[in-house]
């Protein structure tokens, strides 16, 4: 990948991160997921993006028991829900810029009205739970993944340790991420059947949505990887 194209989406990935901490600055108890999802957007038109890839959607914003459910963005519609003293939030963001993507996603969790900004600290078992094992899944990602690993090796992998580890895939298409390109319907994906090395695509997403079995609740976090003389970096 060409340098200056790396700097564009770093930029667009810097963009994410920012706008999930203006996010977690600005969501309060009673506040709307319109809101939540508006603000989102707002903010990442005003600092970058000229408009958002995924089914014209910037910001996919779910709470409470909808962070378990999985859909298409062109199904998607924002809950009429409002935020709770004790909550859990998914914030998905796809902004882009000519063409340059961005893809990056977080679950937040609010207990007594205030945002928790260390997982470590969060009392409700099952979420600290949740969102530490998706950040172990993106830890071993990087000790794992290699140039000749496929996607079909890779979507194995993940989803034996995600069960192993005593949760679900909550993927609709049982997938665990896609390539980034420029048209949408050109993604490849993390998926059974696909032959492709990982290394055949420019950059990655990897985006497990999981859930402990029997609950309502699902956890998700998306960051965008690539190889870099054959050890794969986060962008």
């Amino acid at each position: 990948m060409a340098e200056d194209t790396h700097d564009l989406y770093f930029a667009m990935q810097n963009l994410n991160r920012a706008t999930i901490k203006y996010a977690a600055d600005m969501i309060k108890v009673g506040m709307n997921l319109a809101d939540v999802k508006a603000l989102c957007e707002n903010y990442l038109l005003e600092n970058g993006a000229d408009s958002f890839w995924y089914w014209d959607v910037g910001a996919f914003v779910f709470a409470g028991d909808e962070t378990a459910v999985s859909v298409s963005g062109k199904d998607y519609k924002v809950a009429d829900k409002t935020v709770q003293e004790n909550d859990i939030i998914t914030i998905d963001l796809s902004p882009q810029k000519d063409n340059i993507w961005g893809d990056y996603a977080r679950t937040l969790v609010i207990e007594n009205g205030v945002l928790c900004d260390e997982i470590d600290r969060i009392k409700n078992d099952k979420w600290r739970r949740g969102l530490q094992i998706e950040e172990y899944l993106h830890k071993t990602l990087i000790d794992v993944a290699t140039p000749d690993m496929t996607f079909e090796e890779l979507y194995y992998f993940m989803n034996d340790l995600i069960v192993k580890k005593g949760f679900l895939n909550l993927d609709f298409l049982g997938n665990l991420g896609h390539s980034i390109v420029k048209h949408k319907n050109d993604r490849i994906y993390i998926e059974k059947g696909n032959h492709k090395k990982l290394s055949d695509v420019e950059m990655f997403t990897f985006e497990p949505h999981i859930s402990i079995p029997n609950s309502k609740y699902g956890y998700k976090r998306e960051d965008i990887y690539y190889f870099d003389n054959g050890k794969l970096i986060k962008l």
